[in-house]
């Protein structure tokens, strides 16, 4: 079997004349010889009446502190409303399917209801469907734990649930159809001139999306990269050719050498997020500072940009945590100085591993524009700096002119 996994996002099903557009590239496929796997987001976004939000909502209503488990019910309807229909599209278009929920599709997952990791996938029930010329429509960002409660995959979950089962299958590619032709060096209402990536690889895109680009979920990188399985970020509204993921040496061979030997990849950012200084009475251990996150990863809250320093312990948490972070860590007695309203940018790319000077470069591109650093880290991969997010847009563009990706 020639399989292709295609995943088509909220947007692509989102209304009949989408949808037809959807089920084109579903029978070009076909036409190509392969054998597709669909996957679907639920319909639409935020307000409008099948969308995952819209449904939180609703359960919220008449109790907003509603258990995970029983939101985790209503969050995946979104999902099998979108199946069912595109499954009914389909077959008007004499294209036999067959829906499988997440379960029905194999994807075993744990307990963590709100944001599950898959276990394990069996595609018994695809091959299946596939061997009986079937095309499967399979509800992305589900699954069930081995008790058979349902469970969903956290934001970005439907790409993790393609790649998953692109993996499981040995597909020869995943293609992941959204609303826009595929990657770009920069978020184009922020930086006019930012344009899109023709290749990039898999370690390359896992540190964008971490640091805020909001193109594909880490975990769904991660699954095709583990099999070296291409992946594809394309529109379902055009033909253009998209993005291609995929290893780091085959990038080298397909790209020209002005685009191999290029720095940075993509600047990115994450806004909204506050910045907390701890001053612990005495100097800070390793001791002490563990104490700190421990206290934090309790609660659930995420933390980034961590530096500890003799007598000062720097972190940033996402501004809808700031105040609970105020509150754990007072109540057990530490002084805390947070400011609130600072962004993070980020500049992405393989090719500053072992390059000197990349860091001055950094600097030198946010002190021209008179932009103060609250704090910097960096990888292998990536340069982030804190600032305050007043400064967000200036210095993302100023980043993207400075490693020549305009």
């Amino acid at each position: 079997m020639r399989i292709l996994v295609q995943k088509f996002g909220g947007t692509s099903v989102a209304t009949p004349q989408n949808r037809l557009l959807a089920v084109e590239k579903i029978r070009h496929a076909i036409q190509e010889g392969f054998q597709p796997v669909v996957v679907v987001s639920a319909m639409g976004r935020n307000g409008q009446p099948y969308a995952t939000d819209t449904l939180i909502q609703l359960a919220r209503e008449p109790y907003p502190l509603l258990s995970r488990r029983e939101l985790d019910q209503i969050m995946g309807c979104g999902e099998i409303i979108s199946a069912v229909v595109m499954v009914s599209t389909l077959q008007a278009a004499d294209i036999d399917a067959l829906l499988l929920s997440g379960g029905q599709a194999g994807i075993i997952t744990d307990s963590q209801f709100g944001n599950a990791r898959i276990l394990k996938v069996d595609p018994t029930r695809i091959r299946e469907a596939l061997s009986a010329g079937k095309v499967p429509v399979v509800c992305g960002f589900q699954g069930v734990t081995v008790e058979g409660d349902l469970t969903t995959l956290g934001r970005g979950g439907s790409d993790t649930t393609a790649s998953a089962l692109g993996a499981a299958l040995q597909a020869e590619t995943i293609e992941i159809y959204t609303d826009v032709d595929g990657i770009m060096t920069a978020d184009p209402r922020l930086v006019p001139t930012a344009h899109i990536l023709d290749r990039i690889s898999y370690s390359e895109v896992s540190q964008l999306a971490h640091q805020g680009a909001k193109v594909i979920h880490p975990r769904a990188v991660e699954f095709a990269m583990q099999k070296n399985i291409p992946l594809v970020i394309k529109s379902t509204f055009s033909d253009a050719p998209g993005t291609l993921i995929t290893s780091a040496d085959r990038v080298e061979e397909t790209c020209d050498a002005q685009v191999s030997d290029r720095i940075a990849t993509g600047v990115t950012y994450v806004k909204n997020i506050s910045q907390i200084k701890v001053e612990p009475d005495l100097p800070t251990t390793s001791l002490e500072s563990s104490k700190i996150f421990k206290i934090l990863a309790i609660s659930g809250i995420n933390v980034d940009l961590i530096n500890v320093l003799p007598r000062q312990v720097l972190f940033t948490v996402q501004e809808h945590d700031t105040h609970e972070t105020e509150q754990r860590l007072t109540a057990v007695g530490y002084q805390l100085t947070t400011l609130r309203n600072c962004a993070k940018v980020s500049v992405v790319g393989g090719g500053m591993i072992d390059v000197p000077g990349v860091m001055a470069s950094f600097v030198e591109a946010l002190s021209a524009k008179n932009i103060p650093l609250l704090q910097t880290v960096d990888s292998q991969t990536s340069i982030s700096a804190l600032i305050e997010g007043v400064y967000m847009e200036t210095a993302v563009s100023a980043l993207h002119s400075q490693f020549g990706l305009d």
